[in-house]
């Protein structure tokens, strides 16, 4: 089984009415995602967050029991939900506003970290989770014990809306990049934490203080691969874009469950692949948020829309 850690959450669509607005809710929060992603691609997945027992709280559970995802991890509290706006660009770019100040899936403490059994081969989170407290030291703890023990994955998926503090960030990821296995980050993120290196070396430079594998992601231009292999690159799908919102979740929940299905799961098994392996892993990943960006909010696919096993070489 896979544990992803971080928000739950609800985006909220605004539509104007005139005088008023409507809303289309859809459920999210990019750890949230990838852990229905993953389960969506038959792998076994588990949610580690803290959860409301209010109704948004309770459709979130609900939801979870259907995509088949493990709850028996989840921290359930009269906290409130936290909940997203989105505002759509014409390209179908979001962007976000959240509210969740004193929302249940950020109070997760120290005390409340589980103990994981040996059937749990891998750990991810990522995006605000890793910034807002008490979660995020909750978080950085729980990956210093589990580093060495677990694959561990992370993706930074930056959220300035919820912590403007780019330093916060930058000192937040510099922590746990030491217990890091795979890192997947976009360019727009990269863009933002430091706007004058270039991808390659801020990959390198991250391989360099811990991580084995760094995956950096172009929207419609595709993806590359940084590790002991060199570099690899990977065209992006063709796709007509309904929106972007969950693409990123989709590609990471498919990286995952590509190396389940290679058996690499863990970080020598890592270090050990190919260039071929690699470029395929990637193309499989490609694919999955091509998928996404074709549908209304973050749906992830599920493993019979996908292409040829991530299995298989070449």
């Amino acid at each position: 089984m896979f544990v992803v850690c971080g928000e739950a959450l609800w985006d909220l669509y605004g539509s104007d009415k005139g005088e008023g607005l409507s809303f289309d809710a859809r459920i999210g929060g990019s750890p949230f995602n990838v852990a229905v992603g993953l389960a969506r691609l038959d792998q076994e997945a588990a949610l580690f967050t803290g959860l409301s027992t209010d109704l948004l709280g309770e459709k979130l559970f609900a939801a979870l029991k259907t995509e088949g995802v493990e709850t028996g991890f989840l921290l359930r509290s009269s906290r409130r939900t936290t909940l997203s706006l989105v505002t759509l660009g014409k390209d179908g770019s979001p962007s976000y506003a959240f509210y969740g100040d004193g929302a249940a899936d950020r109070a997760v403490n120290l005390s409340d970290l589980p103990v994981f059994s040996r059937d749990i081969w891998g750990v991810h989170a990522g995006s605000f989770s890793l910034v807002t407290e008490p979660i995020g030291t909750s978080l950085l703890s729980l990956l210093g014990r589990e580093a060495g023990e677990r694959l561990v994955t992370l993706d930074p998926n930056v959220r300035l809306n919820v912590e403007p503090d780019l330093a916060l960030w930058r000192e937040r990821l510099d922590a746990f990049l030491p217990t890091t296995d795979l890192v997947k980050v976009s360019e727009e993120d990269l863009g933002l934490l430091y706007p004058s290196a270039p991808p390659a070396e801020t990959a390198e430079r991250w391989r360099a203080a811990g991580a084995t594998l760094v995956v950096v992601t172009y929207g419609r231009e595709g993806a590359e691969a940084f590790g002991s292999f060199g570099r690899v690159s990977v065209k992006g799908s063709e796709v007509d874009v309904v929106d972007t919102v969950g693409a990123g979740d989709s590609f990471m929940a498919a990286l995952i469950a590509g190396l389940a299905e290679r058996s690499t799961k863990s970080r020598e098994a890592l270090s050990r692949l190919r260039r071929d392996e690699v470029e395929a892993l990637i193309a499989f990943a490609t694919e999955a948020a091509g998928i996404t960006c074709g549908r209304r909010g973050a749906d992830p696919p599920r493993r019979a829309e996908l292409g040829a096993a991530a299995s298989q070489d070449g």
